[in-house]
């Protein structure tokens, strides 16, 4: 039996498509269909990663022939070589074609690989996309992740619709390391109202550093400038200047808002 025979039966074996093989991999499955035709044999490196597939020995996988007994433990070591994990759960229960579970992670060579995609109502995978996502890259109305996108998002890089947290976070409340948002809060934030180390605003700033149309910080720039004061309970804002000022400088300003702000910077 030849290499292609073989790798065509033990695929029919496992129930798999040429293009779930492929998914497995991590290559195209292109490349699935010219193995099984003849027209190109995988590398080394694949073809250990297809005997952990099938779990055969490599001579079984390419030779079609079952491993001596003093052979088996060299055969094992030789299989053992590359760093291969994954794992993969689809949930039974489906709302309008979509597993409610998917879970899809693994790594290949001791590196995590971005083809282990997990869609689900719940997702988890190195690439996740839900309505909750947990995954390197993560897509999702809640999502968490080194790179998370989503209504609210968690992650190393989060951008967030309503809010994002993160090292570095945009959204419509952003909070991070570096922010830029509608209300920005961090070491260096950017928005219409910002507060941090260093804070620019388009309306109000609070910070270390400050600059918006009202400002208020140890270093402070802007149209109406706002001091702080030295308290029992450390610096605070003077905060009927602030009242007043969100009041004279934000007449246009539609009520119900302008009143959130008083209340939320005038009890500063």
């Amino acid at each position: 039996m030849t290499f292609q025979e073989r790798l065509f039966q033990l695929r029919k074996q496992k129930g798999f498509s040429q293009e779930t093989l492929a998914e497995r991999m991590g290559v195209s499955r292109q490349a699935v269909s010219k193995w099984e035709s003849g027209l190109s044999n995988p590398d080394i490196n694949n073809l250990v990663f297809l005997s952990e597939i099938f779990e055969v020995s490599l001579d079984e996988l390419i030779k079609g022939e079952a491993p001596q007994a003093s052979e088996k433990e060299e055969t094992i070591k030789i299989v053992e070589v590359p760093c291969s994990r994954h794992y993969e759960y689809k949930s039974r229960h489906h709302i309008g074609g979509i597993p409610l579970v998917h879970i899809n992670v693994g790594w290949r060579g001791g590196r995590f690989k971005t083809h282990f995609k997990a869609k689900g109502i719940i997702a988890v995978g190195n690439i996740a996309t839900g309505l909750i996502s947990i995954g390197l890259i993560s897509v999702g109305l809640f999502s968490f992740g080194a790179l998370s996108f989503g209504l609210l998002a968690l992650g190393g890089l989060a951008l967030g619709l309503m809010l994002a947290c993160g090292g570095m976070a945009a959204g419509g409340i952003a909070i991070g390391g570096v922010a830029l948002g509608v209300f920005a809060l961090g070491g260096l934030a950017v928005g219409m109202f910002a507060s941090g180390g260093c804070a620019i605003a388009s309306h109000i700033a609070v910070g270390g550093y400050a600059r918006g149309h009202i400002a208020c910080g140890d270093i402070a720039r802007g149209v109406r400038i706002i001091e702080r004061h030295i308290s029992g309970s450390g610096t605070v804002i003077d905060s009927e200047m602030m009242i007043l000022a969100i009041r004279q400088e934000f007449i246009g300003m539609w009520a119900p808002f302008r009143e959130f702000l008083i209340m939320l910077y005038g009890g500063w």
